[in-house]
């Protein structure tokens, strides 16, 4: 099985985290494949976990066949979210992905059907029934050309939804697929933060910190400005950028978060193009 999500901090409901929510939504309900892109590093994968709760899910999918109680609270949460999220390892073959994918929906089909009817001896799922609604692939950009014919052959076989996450130009590379291409429903550009949520999510930062973020103070606004320069509203970046800052102001033993402290934060780190 596959490794969880790195970890970025406490997680922030942000406005693209409810725009992935009602685009995943969307993609499920109506059966549709989606194509959901954007910058490295601005929450993507983070919102497709969160939505699947592939943290709770993941591991009680990884103890399959143990004996279990299906009316556990991770049984339940995978019968409400029905979704799985995958994300191809580097240079995967059809064979592994067939395997693995198989492998993931046979399970949680399994645990599904266990926990609504609590039944030993129920018969196989058929392809046309399934439980699960929802299949997410993260890095799609790994996946070969067989492999997405053989997410084609899914989508169509199961009539269940499948999202594809990926960088930006991730639409234009599938579009040379035109049998898979043409069953694409939906398309979500997912933005980093701006504005009034970047504040939003600085705010809660600077308490993380034991201090209070004064928009009215010069001092406070100076580094807010520093960090969207450094940062470019990507949330994997802040979250690395406040890391840094956390430990330049213990080692100085600083109260304030000043534009020197955030210089100083971006000087150590390694910034590459998100």
């Amino acid at each position: 099985m596959q490794q969880s999500g790195r970890d970025i901090g406490t997680f922030i409901a942000t406005k693209e985290h409810r725009r992935f929510i009602e685009f995943a939504n969307a993609v499920r309900k109506h059966r549709y494949i989606g194509l959901c892109y954007g910058p490295a590093g601005v929450g993507k994968t983070l919102s497709a976990r969160r939505y699947a709760h592939w943290d709770a899910v993941e591991p009680f999918l990884d103890e399959w066949p143990r004996e279990d109680r299906s009316d556990s609270e991770a049984a339940s949460t995978l019968a409400r979210a029905r979704t799985i999220f995958y994300t191809p390892n580097v240079s995967e073959t059809l064979g592994e992905l067939k395997k693995s994918l198989g492998n993931y929906i046979m399970y949680a089909e399994d645990r599904i059907n266990r926990h609504l009817n609590f039944d030993d001896n129920l018969e196989p799922i058929n392809d046309h029934n399934s439980n699960i609604e929802l299949l997410i692939f993260d890095e799609a950009e790994r996946l070969s050309m067989n492999a997405v014919e053989f997410i084609r052959s899914v989508f169509d076989r199961k009539n269940i939804g499948v999202l594809l996450i990926g960088m930006p130009g991730m639409e234009k590379r599938l579009s040379r697929f035109p049998q898979f291409y043409s069953r694409v429903g939906f398309a979500h550009h997912y933005r980093p933060l701006t504005g009034e949520e970047l504040t939003f999510v600085l705010t809660r930062h600077w308490r993380s910190l034991g201090i209070n973020l004064d928009n009215a103070d010069f001092t406070d606004t100076q580094a807010v400005a520093s960090i969207a320069r450094v940062t470019g509203g990507n949330f994997r970046l802040l979250h690395r950028l406040f890391t840094q800052m956390e430990r330049v102001m213990q080692i100085n033993e600083l109260t304030v978060i000043t534009d020197e402290v955030v210089e100083a934060a971006r000087s150590t780190l390694v910034i590459g193009a998100t």
